[in-house]
């Protein structure tokens, strides 16, 4: 006997992205001043020029809020047009409540579904997967997905902390995912992994039983960025194109094939490597790091937003999402847009 065929899946469609960046900008010269460090050296180890650190009244909420805010008005929707509100971020600005459903209630969405979401780096990329599966799946018509981190306020600006204090900065972007009956838009394939054996290797340690080595404890680095920066660049030197990889074979698709590769602004160095790997065109890898450094999960989306208000993104692309982080964390997401 025939079956019927089931209900199909209907496609997802990112229409509208925004940003949100701190007023306070601080400078290679500006990091001189505190710490043991050169622009040349932070410029040729990193990439990084500048990055924005939050102050004042300003915080991972506020942030996450603007962000969404521009990116509705960006699709031309209204906040109770959301059916849920994802915020990826490593930074809330207390334990509980979430950030999400504070910004809902900032935006005046309504009782709508909201939650935060940690993979550190990588959290932008998951929410991006998950959201859209909920869309996929019934669960969603409308989905804001923020990526919002305000890492800076675990940074120990003196040479003790140089490592850290060089790379990160503050920043929240956001995008609006909705449900196309375009079956052809939406995600592709996707990867995500972990290595909690490779945790130790970057984390904010709050007690001194989170030091893996209890030699190493030291007070001052509670509730501060620790980071062995060999081994964070080693994995992210290996995994990255791995997933990259991984994500192209998942789709049956060619590197060629990929109009933009949005990634994680962890390292310059990495970027180009990247980059030299596959043979990629200067335009279908952009790098924004040497403004605003590692900006966590709003890394990835920072980059898709500046594209997208360049003109850069067009309807018919193809855009992978492809991040790495604490956790150890490493994912990607291949959308048709």
């Amino acid at each position: 006997m025939s079956q019927m065929p089931g209900p199909r899946a209907p496609g997802v469609s990112i229409v509208g992205s925004g940003s949100a960046l701190p007023v306070s900008t601080l400078t290679n010269k500006d990091l001189e001043g505190l710490m043991e460090t050169s622009d040349e050296w932070i410029v040729q180890r990193t990439g990084i020029r500048e990055r924005r650190r939050f102050s004042g009244d300003e915080s991972t909420t506020s942030l996450a809020t603007e962000a969404c805010r521009n990116a509705l008005h960006d699709s031309g929707l209204q906040p109770t047009d959301l059916d849920m509100v994802l915020v990826a971020t490593m930074t809330p600005d207390m334990p509980t409540p979430s950030i999400a459903p504070i910004v809902t209630s900032n935006l005046g969405c309504g009782y709508r579904a909201a939650f935060d979401l940690n993979a550190a780096c990588s959290g932008f990329v998951f929410a991006m997967n998950a959201a859209a599966d909920m869309i996929r799946c019934g669960s969603a018509n409308t989905v804001a997905v923020i990526g919002a981190d305000t890492i800076t306020r675990h940074i120990d600006y003196s040479t003790y902390g140089r490592g850290a204090a060089i790379l990160f900065g503050d920043a929240a972007s956001a995008v609006i995912l909705k449900r196309s009956e375009d079956e052809s838009l939406g995600r592709i394939a996707q990867a995500m992994h972990s290595d909690g054996d490779g945790a130790r290797h970057l984390a904010v340690p709050c007690l001194q039983s989170h030091f893996h080595d209890q030699s190493e404890y030291d007070e001052r680095k509670l509730n501060r960025v620790l980071m062995n920066g060999q081994a964070v660049f080693k994995f992210a030197v290996k995994k990255f194109p791995e997933v990259i990889e991984e994500t192209l074979e998942a789709a049956g698709l060619h590197a060629d094939d990929v109009d933009h590769y949005i990634c994680h602004q962890a390292n310059a160095r990495i970027l180009e490597a990247a980059r030299a790997r596959f043979g990629l065109e200067e335009s279908k890898l952009t790098v924004n790091i040497d403004r605003y450094g590692n900006t966590v999960a709003a890394s990835c989306p920072l980059v898709f937003d500046e594209l997208k208000q360049a003109g850069k993104i067009e309807p018919g692309q193809r855009v992978m999402f492809i991040a790495f982080g604490a956790g150890l964390t490493w994912g990607a997401s291949l959308w048709q847009l």
